[in-house]
């Protein structure tokens, strides 16, 4: 099959086409012939090796993982023992970033818990957006903050998958959302309809005195003692992304 091969950290250009073995999926696993994969920052961050503490679990000098590739959606070719939810020939969508990752290239075996059956009513390219995404906005709304209705919810890093799968959740519960993004997204913020959008080189959303029951944070790029002054009493901060040392303080701080 051909697959896009990384042999070492860097810009884009440094991957290469190659001809490569086709994988024969092992118990538990399904082998997909992938019709559409997505571009994460799961992706750019394998890809560069980034941030550096990364390469301590994907390899310090050279990548440990030679094919990227987190979201994928297509067909099921074959399916190894023990898996029963899917037979060849069903259409599939999923995850890659906890099973190897492996979504550059024409197929990919993979566990059968890390794909779901893909919707009939959307195509390959729309399906593939969803699942990466999708899980990581579904997963901060519903799992953790258990957002309820006409709570107030600010997404930071808004214009992207997360943010805008994000604003779609939490409108079935009537949310009033804020969304900050560069100014080049804010038209397309507001066609989707948030009901705030905040420039984040005109306004800083931690110093203008709204608070918020939610926010979800795309980019960490405020210091916990700022993103506080946001928050309503008892609101949520969820942090799923962005500057890695922002990050380790809120991991740091967390109760």
């Amino acid at each position: 099959m051909r697959a896009i091969v990384q042999h070492k950290y860097g810009p884009p250009e440094q991957l290469s086409l190659r001809e490569v073995d086709t994988p024969s999926p092992k118990a538990g696993e399904v082998l997909v012939k992938i019709h559409a994969a997505g571009v994460n920052d799961w992706d750019l961050g394998l890809l560069y090796g980034k941030p550096i503490f990364m390469r301590l679990f994907i390899g310090l000098f050279r990548p440990k993982i030679a094919i990227i590739g987190c979201e994928i959606a297509g067909v099921v070719e074959q399916i190894g023992s023990e898996v029963t939810r899917f037979k060849p020939g069903d259409k599939v969508y999923g995850d890659l970033s906890d099973s190897r990752f492996g979504g550059y290239a024409e197929f990919v075996s993979v566990r059968h818990d890390a794909l779901a059956h893909m919707p009939s009513n959307l195509s390959f390219a729309q399906a593939v957006a969803i699942p990466h995404a999708g899980l990581l906005a579904l997963q901060g709304l519903r799992d953790i903050a258990e957002l309820s209705r006409g709570q107030s919810v600010l997404i930071n890093g808004a214009g992207g998958g997360v943010g805008t799968l994000g604003l779609q959740y939490a409108k079935l519960f009537k949310a009033r959302v804020a969304g900050v993004d560069s100014e080049r997204k804010q038209e397309y913020m507001h066609l989707l309809s948030f009901d705030k959008v905040i420039d984040y080189e005109q306004e800083d959303y931690t110093e203008s005195g709204i608070q918020y029951d939610i926010i979800l944070d795309n980019k960490s790029t405020h210091s916990p003692f700022k993103v506080i002054k946001a928050l309503k009493p008892g609101g949520i901060y969820l942090s799923i992304g962005g500057d890695s040392w922002r990050v380790t303080q809120y991991a740091l701080l967390k109760k």
